[in-house]
């Protein structure tokens, strides 16, 4: 990354009513009327291109969560995070109607073949012009493992070792193609040049692919990477290949301990740390005062579902919190489920508000709730001590949560000089490196 004076901004969306604030879906400036038409993911890639963002990314799962009561009637009933489009259908899209913001997609490993992600994401690449992003996933649940086939998830290491398979192998692929492969000679009748195309013919443990793929090398060639490893060795992966690291820290030292850790992590991979954005998710509501943003918060709070809670903090915890009150008894023997960064973060809550682990999974997360110069306030304090190089902003009401942070607490960052004015370069990893 370029000097540490501008920090990056990247949206957190669902191709659902609601993100990671439960139930917010049911506040009345929600927009639900447009949840399946192109003109919703056109609207808020204008947005936030207008707001000079990084990118925006999907969060994106395969089923709807089944842990709390062992049933997935309360998180369909209640409105949970619902991925009720495919996303790879979305961003196509969103990248017609804009020329710099970065479009993400959440892809697992765990499931889907090393060439079908290779080649999915170099037609984002391709047809963007070089603004795809991967959010990587190895999957920690049983339940979409069952979707794909599965009887259950294998374990996390071995998860994490058929990542690293599936990333060298779809690297491979990527490069196949050199640059001049494509030559589009109608006089000579060449159309490519095959001394010029390779074949990837990755052989590993997990993963077998010959290649080549059929598409040429694209602008950015492998398209920018993201994760969000929390437990040491999704920290090690994350070190090795992320570019971007999706984090929930409760606190600022939670953020300032865990960014060091992976900029320690990376130099052992031998990168440079600057390569590798940490940014960890705040939830913010911005008003014109802060007495107005405090307003707005409470009414988002009075909206919260309880059941929908713990339904969505069962997902996140991976275990039926009706009938799991302590920390400890979430590590059932046996089990190869698991997201060790959402446990971290309930814990991390606890031991800030010196409650209980069963109180904690009982409230929503905190919301950021202050007038623009409050909020900048907030980001600015995480930035320049270092705890991060960014943040990940989910909404809390879509679309207008993107919608004021852009019109007012994003000329606030720029008027202090923390953010980009102007788009540096034309792909994503161009932005990334250089903030503007």
């Amino acid at each position: 990354m370029a000097a540490r004076g501008k920090m990056h901004l990247v949206a957190y969306l669902k191709a659902g009513p609601n993100a990671s604030y439960p139930s917010t879906w049911r506040h009345p400036a929600a927009s639900l009327h447009d949840l399946f038409t192109a003109e919703r993911w056109e609207h808020i890639a204008r947005v936030l291109e207008e707001a000079r963002f990084d990118a925006c990314f999907f969060a994106d799962g395969l089923g709807i969560p089944d842990l709390y009561k062992g049933s997935y009637a309360e998180y369909a009933r209640r409105g949970g995070q619902l991925s009720l489009m495919d996303p790879m259908t979305l961003l196509p899209m969103m990248a017609r109607v804009t020329r710099h913001l970065g479009l993400g997609a959440t892809l697992s490993t765990s499931f889907t073949p090393a060439y079908i992600i290779a080649r999915q994401l170099a037609s984002l690449d391709m047809i963007s012009n070089g603004r795809a992003a991967w959010n990587v996933v190895t999957t920690g649940r049983d339940f979409e493992a069952r979707n794909c086939g599965m009887e259950g998830l294998p374990p996390k290491d071995a998860r994490y070792d058929m990542a690293d398979e599936v990333l060298e192998a779809c690297d491979a692929l990527w490069t196949g193609w050199e640059p001049d492969a494509l030559v589009l000679d109608r006089e000579s009748g060449t159309f490519a040049d095959p001394d010029k195309i390779h074949a990837a013919n990755y052989r590993g443990r997990y993963v077998r692919t010959d290649g080549p793929l059929t598409i040429p090398r694209t602008p950015q060639v492998r398209p920018v990477l993201m994760q969000a490893g929390s437990s040491p060795r999704g920290r090690d992966f994350a070190a090795r290949w992320s570019e971007m690291i999706f984090c929930t820290p409760a606190t600022k030292p939670d953020a300032l301990a865990f960014r060091t850790d992976i900029r320690v992590r990376a130099e052992r991979f031998g990168r440079n740390p600057d390569e590798c954005a940490i940014l960890p998710s705040l939830t913010v509501v911005v008003g014109e005062t802060d007495s107005i943003a405090q307003e707005k918060a409470a009414y988002l709070e009075s909206l919260v579902d309880p059941e929908l809670v713990l339904a969505s903090t069962s997902w996140s915890v991976v275990a039926d919190l009706s009938k799991v009150e302590t920390a400890e008894a979430l590590d059932t023997p046996g089990t190869n489920q698991g997201v060790q960064g959402h446990r971290d973060r309930m814990m991390q809550v606890a031991r800030q508000k010196n409650i209980t682990f069963a109180e904690a999974v009982r409230r929503p997360r905190d919301l950021v709730a202050g007038s623009p110069a409050t909020i900048a306030d907030m980001l600015e304090d995480w930035f320049t001590a270092g705890a991060c190089d960014g943040f990940i902003l989910p909404p809390t009401v879509f679309p207008s949560t993107f919608e004021e942070f852009g019109r007012m607490v994003v000329p606030e960052l720029q008027r202090r000089g923390l953010f980009r004015r102007h788009y540096a370069g034309t792909t994503l990893r161009e932005n990334l490196r250089d903030a503007g």
